[in-house]
């Protein structure tokens, strides 16, 4: 059976360096997990302690108590420093790690628990088509079999603010990122999905908060995957579905 990389090769393509490093992605799980539980607070953390865009008594009382049990799980991974009580985030991959790479972490985590063969994360790819050349790098590849699933990740806002453009253009944006994964590098049946920490369904409504958004992605057969399904058993379901619908219907063809 072909890995990842040689099927992209078959693609015009290969896999650039080594990637994100998945053995401290599986040691971080719990945080991992436990962050995406507790995104909003989470989110407001970490504005503070890298934007300092918030005071501490901006929190109530239920979220500093959360908001300080993470700093705790945070200091423990080496994630966080203090410095005269105030966090800090204590290197440049601690940064990267609290801006957004704890999602792709968590995507990669939840692609093994849904039974892909193989799953590669903050993948670098470079490749070849008409005479040109260049380089992306993708948040998540998986391998099931022969079939191949690429997920975009975006650690945004939380809240959907409809009057904000520049929030509205940055999902729509993420949409069109993925499905450009998708013709650049997949093959007919396969799938593309984004995984973004935004809320995007109006529950009492019962109606998406971004209307255009969902109707381009079902166009472009994206799967959108929003802040209500960041929860571990409606995320690895998800991620498993970038596979099973090729599987399915190629059961039903044989």
């Amino acid at each position: 059976m072909a890995n990842i990389n040689e099927l992209l090769q078959r693609r015009g393509a290969r896999l650039k360096g080594a990637g994100g490093d998945q053995i401290a992605a599986q040691e971080r799980a719990p945080l991992i997990r436990r962050i995406a539980t507790h995104y909003t607070v989470f989110e407001r953390v970490r504005d503070w302690m890298i934007l300092r865009g918030h005071e501490l008594h901006d929190f109530s009382y239920s979220e500093t108590e959360s908001a300080n049990e993470l700093l705790e799980i945070l200091a423990d991974s080496g994630i966080v420093t203090f410095h005269d009580g105030m966090p800090h985030s204590s290197h440049l991959p601690a940064r990267r790690f609290l801006s957004g790479g704890w999602l792709e972490e968590l995507a990669f985590l939840a692609a093994v628990a849904a039974g892909a063969d193989e799953a590669l994360f903050g993948q670098g790819v470079s490749w070849q088509a008409g005479g040109y050349g260049g380089e992306n790098e993708i948040d998540l590849i998986v391998r099931r079999g022969d079939i191949l699933g690429f997920v975009s990740c975006k650690a945004l806002k939380s809240m959907m603010n409809p009057e904000d453009r520049k929030q509205r253009n940055r999902l729509m944006d993420a949409v069109h990122e993925a499905d450009n994964l998708a013709d650049h590098f997949g093959q007919p049946g396969e799938r593309v999905a984004v995984l973004v920490t935004t809320d995007l369904f109006d529950e009492l409504r019962g109606v998406p908060r971004y209307q255009a958004l969902m109707g381009k992605a079902s166009v472009l057969d994206v799967r959108i995957i929003p802040l209500e399904e960041l929860g571990w058993d409606r995320l690895v379901q998800a991620i498993g579905e970038l596979w099973i619908d090729r599987q399915q219907k190629k059961g039903n063809a044989a």
